[in-house]
């Protein structure tokens, strides 16, 4: 549910997905299993935002070693994956791989589900397309085309 809201919410603020599972997981994974420690980072963010000038001088290449390590942690669902159905490994593989290069999470999302209902057409699985992916994949053309800048 908060990914959910997290995401809703942040789409109406105009920035790319939230995602907090994966660091919900990490913060579990280090013994926080109550909503006190959802609410004393939230506390802490906060007070962040008065130090952020001090923040933008830590370099990225500090950064990095967190950023390894919590992708580290989203691979792991890599072997959920139908690797054997190309149908389904390739708009994976486009997802997966788009992200870096396009230094966004947002469009990689976008270029797979665009990719997913094509790959199953010209492989003639057509009918396994729900109409709702179909509404996905022209609005992620509409978006990539005319209003990525």
């Amino acid at each position: 549910m908060a990914d959910a809201i997290g995401t809703t919410v942040g789409a109406l603020f105009g920035t790319s997905t939230v995602t907090t599972y994966i660091e919900s997981e990490t913060g579990i994974a280090q013994g926080g299993r109550t909503g006190l420690t959802s609410v004393t980072v939230a506390v802490l963010m906060l007070l962040m935002l008065f130090f952020s000038p001090l923040g933008l001088t830590i370099p990225a290449a500090a950064t990095a070693p967190a950023l390894i390590f919590v992708g580290s942690l989203m691979l792991k669902n890599l072997v959920n994956i139908k690797w054997e159905d190309t149908t389904e490994a390739v708009p994976a593989f486009i997802t997966i791989i788009m992200m870096p290069l396009t230094y966004s999470i947002a469009n990689g999302i976008a270029l797979g589900l665009v990719v997913y209902p094509l790959v199953k057409v010209f492989s003639g699985k057509g009918k396994e397309i729900h109409w709702f992916n179909w509404f996905l994949a022209l609005a992620f053309v509409y978006y990539l085309v005319f209003l990525q800048h």
